[in-house]
């Protein structure tokens, strides 16, 4: 129904517009009696089978939704009724900010992609922690966390600081996302000396709390393999948690897309199915060369249970979906839970 019906409805519609308006229906349906079970029902998929243990936490399934859907945190525990094993709220940045200006948000409709150049658009830290007080428990939340665009190269690392000592109490695994395309001055996030630096400063904050929670660095799926050989000796020698492969891409290659429309769209990142063969690259020669010296979240593409089951034969422990989700509805999230449970 979800794509015969309701898709192409929305469809009609500005993306970003459609984004607030379907925020506000999955919170209004929640609040009807007895629709969060009748949700349950239809998407849920409990199987102790589908457990998997990853950087000391329990995940009650591999499929998490990817950050940017529910930046500020709002939405958690209704989306949790979806079937989700894991939803990773932001990016969060220390103060609110709109992001770039508007139209910033594009279907690829022929190509089953997004490009977006959001720029980091969210409520702030305190806002955040206030709807993550709310948390009900059911599943694990991941926080990922940004710079703010004013925010000079020498303060980089207090922005990122400030949110991971403020979100440390509420969420249950950290990202460091230091490879979205539409944020500005972000040449700093690339230099390999300086990433070494913010992680062991985030590393040390960290040590300071109790109960240290899991950091993993979220990275591009446009990078050659000399680069991620670095991201392999960085994460070892930082003792890194894990990297998710992969982030929105800036290759427009090979699309269906025309030219005309591409430059009509401008800047931004590109998500969906155009990249899964990339990010699918990515995780497979970050595994294979590094002999799975750590765990791999995978994200980029994956529309399908097949596309999912890809990324987990190529290294993936985990996986998250975000644009698939809107091409594809809820159903893809137990379809990929079926699909792991006849694989066994």
């Amino acid at each position: 129904m979800y794509k015969s019906i309701i898709r192409p409805v929305l469809f009609w519609f500005d993306p970003e517009q459609v984004h607030h308006f379907t925020f506000s229906l999955i919170r209004f349906i929640n609040k009807i009696p007895l629709v969060p079970k009748l949700l349950k029902t239809m998407y849920v998929l409990e199987d102790r089978r589908l457990e998997r243990n990853v950087f000391g936490l329990t995940f009650k399934n591999p499929v998490g939704l990817a950050a940017g859907f529910d930046k500020n945190a709002v939405l958690f525990n209704e989306l949790a009724n979806f079937g989700f094993g894991f939803i990773e709220i932001g990016t969060v940045t220390p103060k609110g900010q709109t992001g770039n200006p508007k139209k910033r948000l594009f279907r690829l409709k022929d190509d089953q992609g997004i490009i977006n150049r959001m720029g980091f658009n969210n409520d702030g830290l305190e806002a955040v922690i206030s709807h993550l007080k709310k948390n009900k428990g059911n599943l694990i939340i991941g926080g990922n966390i940004g710079k703010n665009t004013a925010t000079k190269p020498e303060d980089y690392t207090k922005d990122y600081l400030e949110c991971f000592n403020a979100l440390h109490p509420y969420v249950d695994y950290f990202v460091l996302n230091v490879s979205c395309p539409n944020v500005g001055s972000h040449e700093k996030l690339n230099d390999k000396a300086y990433l070494e630096e913010l992680i062991k400063e985030v590393q040390k904050a960290n040590h300071s709390f109790k109960t240290q929670k899991p950091i993993v660095l979220k990275i591009a799926p446009d990078l050659n393999n000399h680069q991620l050989d670095d991201i392999i000796e960085l994460v070892i020698k930082t003792k890194l948690d894990g990297v998710i492969a992969s982030n929105t891409s800036v290759d427009r290659t090979d699309l269906k897309a025309t030219k005309k429309r591409l430059e009509t769209i401008g800047n931004g990142g590109l998500s969906g199915q155009p990249i899964k063969d990339k990010s699918t690259r990515v995780i497979k020669y970050l595994s294979e060369k590094s002999h799975k010296a750590f765990p791999i979240i995978g994200v980029g593409g994956i529309h399908s249970a097949q596309d999912a089951l890809e990324k987990l034969n190529a290294g993936a422990v985990l996986i998250q979906i975000y644009t698939g989700f809107i091409y594809e509805g809820p159903k893809l999230i137990k379809d990929i839970n079926k699909a792991l449970l006849d694989t066994q």
